[in-house]
């Protein structure tokens, strides 16, 4: 079956749909060895022999889904130039070629979804679909209902405006509270941008699960491979079907001190994605 080569190199994992277009004019990509530059070429994954930068692209017949429950201190890349914890220390015995839907920042913890389908992938991803985030951020403090209510206003932040799609307080600690924060946009470092507006900085930033595919009942740095069902349901929430939001609970406790954060992660945005900060103290 033919079908748009953009299409047939996000299917490859190769990268998403838009990248993809970009590898085809800028002439990295051949077809049975004729250089394609055209956008809209078709191809048959079956017959025709496909190559980026010299390397055959294979688009699989089953898309391959992951959960990681991504544990603090790890970089959410499958390579780091510097040598800290990845998430490809918790891929072991995957043959797929998969990569991270998104990011979580390297103190954060949580859902994180690990996919072949770059298509699907690129649409969970992208700004336009609104797909929601939700968070639980362990603040320092208590923040009145004023602070909440201004939040839940907007803020306007570095840079430009910001408004969370949900904000509640979730449960309160001693010293901190935990807010329920749910977004529709992956700006850099938005949830703990967004809670140092109101004077609570965040400690603590947790996703309990992905495109509505909860981590409840894994252990942070472990990988579950997604039902039949739940990969028809990131489907859905990636065609603009609402996800039944599981119910939420806290994260473990910590015992001890989690790792030490490096420079280039404790520096505010930009260049670096996702929320970052410092992850400090233990649930109390």
């Amino acid at each position: 079956m033919q079908e748009r080569l953009q299409k047939f190199l996000a299917r490859a994992g190769i990268a998403s749909r838009r990248a993809a277009e970009t590898l085809i004019t800028t002439g990295r990509v051949k077809v049975n060895g004729e250089l394609v530059r055209t956008l809209g070429t078709k191809v048959d994954g079956s017959k025709d022999l496909v190559v980026v930068d010299g390397k055959p692209a294979v688009a699989p017949t089953e898309k391959t889904w992951l959960l990681l429950y991504k544990p603090p201190g790890v970089v959410t890349t499958l390579k780091d130039p510097q040598g800290r914890p990845t998430i490809s220390d918790s891929l072991g015995g995957v043959r797929a070629r998969v990569f991270p839907v998104g990011r979580l920042d390297y103190d954060a913890e949580g859902a994180l979804l690990l996919t072949d389908d770059g298509e699907v992938a690129n649409r969970l991803m992208h700004p336009r679909h609104q797909v929601r985030r939700v968070y639980l951020a362990k603040v320092k403090g208590d923040p009145s209902d004023a602070s909440l209510e201004k939040l839940r206003g907007g803020v306007r932040l570095e840079d430009g405006f910001a408004q969370p799609a949900e904000v509640s307080r979730f449960e309160r600690a001693d010293k901190n509270t935990w807010l329920r924060i749910v977004v529709t946009e992956g700006r850099p470092h938005l949830i703990k941008r967004l809670c140092a507006a109101i004077g609570h900085p965040v400690v603590r930033l947790y996703r309990p699960s992905h495109a509505g595919i909860g981590v409840e009942g894994l252990r942070p740095g472990q990988l579950r491979a997604l039902t039949a069902d739940e990969v028809r349901r990131v489907n859905g929430v990636a065609a603009g079907k609402a996800s039944a939001e599981a119910p939420l609970k806290l994260p473990p406790r910590r015992h001890g001190p989690a790792r030490d954060e490096s420079p280039d992660d404790a520096a505010p945005p930009p260049p670096a994605r996702g929320e970052s900060a410092r992850s400090r103290g233990a649930r109390r």
